[in-house]
């Protein structure tokens, strides 16, 4: 019996449908006592042919690899934006599909790009805890020093903590004339140890016309003035710094870059 197939994968397939479908008649001993042993089809020969004429499932699948073979298989771009070989109907008209992204993200995300690809220096604005440990601020230390040594302006206010820290490591760095301290109020109303550290700054800013406001009233007031001069933000925060991430929602809002890093 011949069997006709496009392939050598037909061609085993359908030579093993066939063997499936035969019987094996009882062995007998010939004139010449050999022993011979026999297949014989089976009654509904015609049914087996009409299988055999029937295309099997996955040859498409088996034709696409053997058409990709060799060579470099389509990226998921590719299937989404590259329809020419696969048909229209596999193309997904993306421009067709609902922006999820408001105006402002996209504003946002603009002044970012536009941002990122300065390389030159930055204003920076450095926000941070009071209560902060002195692993922590040897950290944000090295950070000032770094960023003030590459050419970056830094802006910082004058509380203990994060802003001392900042202001050591800028001092540190011997460019005085890249950090300047913006006080929420008059420098009368600053802790001592504040005011030992200002001394050494050549730029600071005070508010005195805020002296009768509440200190958290007040370091708000500064906070976004800092942010006004600036073009990224880096924070130190807890989760619970109500103040601290009012100012980086702010700034976020002002299309500042924002970096905030969590200290629990």
């Amino acid at each position: 019996m011949r069997l006709h197939s496009r392939t050598g994968f037909d061609c085993l397939h359908n030579a093993a449908i066939h063997a499936t479908r035969c019987t094996v008649r009882p062995c007998h001993r010939t004139s010449g006592s050999k022993l011979v042993c026999s297949l014989q089809p089976s009654q509904d020969t015609s049914q087996h042919r009409s299988q055999l004429q029937q295309p099997r499932l996955g040859q498409e699948s088996l034709e696409l690899l053997l058409t990709y073979a060799g060579k470099q298989l389509p990226s998921q771009a590719d299937e989404l934006c590259s329809p020419s070989d696969r048909g229209d109907e596999k193309f997904v008209a993306l421009a067709d599909k609902p922006s999820t992204r408001s105006i402002a993200d996209l504003d946002y995300l603009s002044e970012l790009l536009a941002i990122q690809q300065n390389d030159g220096p930055k204003n920076l604005g450095f926000f941070g805890t009071r209560n902060m440990g002195m692993t922590h601020q040897k950290l944000v230390e090295i950070l000032s020093y770094a960023m003030v040594s590459t050419g970056n302006h830094i802006y910082t206010s004058g509380a203990t903590g994060t802003n001392a820290a900042v202001i050591k490591g800028a001092l540190r760095a011997e460019q005085p004339q890249l950090l300047t301290v913006i006080l929420p109020q008059s420098r009368s109303k600053q802790p001592q140890e504040s005011r030992e550290l200002l001394e050494q700054v050549q730029n600071v800013v005070e508010m005195p016309h805020n002296d009768h406001m509440t200190l958290m009233e007040a370091s708000r007031v500064c906070n976004r003035e800092i942010i006004s001069k600036v073009q990224q933000v880096i924070c130190f925060a807890f989760h619970d710094s109500r103040l601290l991430l009012e100012t980086c929602a702010e700034a976020k809002e002002s299309k500042k870059i924002v970096t905030l890093f969590y200290l629990d």
